[in-house]
């Protein structure tokens, strides 16, 4: 990122979501666990417009339905025009279409890909292969791919019906089912992940850390580093609203 933070200075967040609303949820529940705060006043200001009417992401990528691109520069103008200082998105897939956000609005947009691929390598800096469980959307643009191929480093993601059964559980979590069967699933894809070479791993959807967590591949003998998207975005976050880390400058 360019520039140098501006301590002291609290910037106001601006938050695409509802892509789904429970992934919103949730990285808004760990915004407020991640703020050192000791009254209401000094928690983080976040508008967050949480509309789960965009298009399925999954669908555009493929082809198969509308572009979501119209809706998610109207909610970027909407948060930039409600005061804004800088946007995040709570959704990867959605990062296939982050140039309509960029173009619509006059402030920073943080990528949840590139935090992402940052945390990764600050918490396993010798890893040259990453497994990443992500939604078929995501892989087929190239999302984490690209991001990772960037800095040296291969993605390695679910294929053929590994692809299909992520596809599967993430359809599911979204639906509201959290149980044991979908925890197993992704644990299961993490292992294949594992298997095929990943020396760590990545949860490159905001649904997968509704199920799976870092304690729960310890305790399944899966033992990799895990970074969570979600938690990446809320730790650049919060960073990034109390002034401590730099904005990204100006687009081109």
């Amino acid at each position: 990122m360019n520039g140098s933070p501006d301590s002291g200075r609290r910037r106001t967040v601006g938050v695409l979501g509802g892509l789904g609303p429970e992934a919103t949820l949730d990285f808004f529940a760990k915004v407020l666990q991640s703020t050192p705060a000791a009254s209401d006043q000094e928690h983080l200001h976040l508008l967050i417009d949480n509309d789960p009417s965009v298009p399925n992401r999954n669908d555009a990528v493929a082809g198969r339905g509308p572009s979501p691109a119209p809706e998610l520069a109207a909610m970027a103008r909407r948060l930039e025009g409600a005061g804004a200082d800088f946007l995040v998105m709570v959704c990867n897939t959605a990062h296939a279409f982050q140039s309509a956000i960029v173009e619509a609005v006059g402030i920073p947009f943080v990528s949840i890909v590139e935090v992402t691929v940052e945390a990764t390598l600050a918490r396993a800096p010798s890893a040259r292969r990453v497994g990443v469980l992500a939604a078929e959307g995501a892989l087929d643009a190239g999302l984490y791919q690209r991001a990772f191929a960037a800095r040296g480093v291969t993605a390695l993601v679910p294929e053929g019906d590994d692809r299909a059964r992520f596809m599967d559980g993430m359809y599911r979590i979204k639906a509201g089912d959290k149980g044991e069967a979908v925890r197993r699933d992704m644990l299961g894809l993490a292992r294949v992940l594992q298997g095929a070479g990943a020396e760590a791993l990545v949860a490159g959807c905001t649904e997968v850390p509704l199920v799976l967590t870092q304690a729960a591949l310890d305790a399944a003998g899966t033992a990799l580093p895990f970074v969570a998207s979600t938690d990446a975005l809320v730790e650049a976050t919060v960073a990034l609203a109390l002034g401590e880390r730099a904005l990204p400058g100006p687009r081109p």
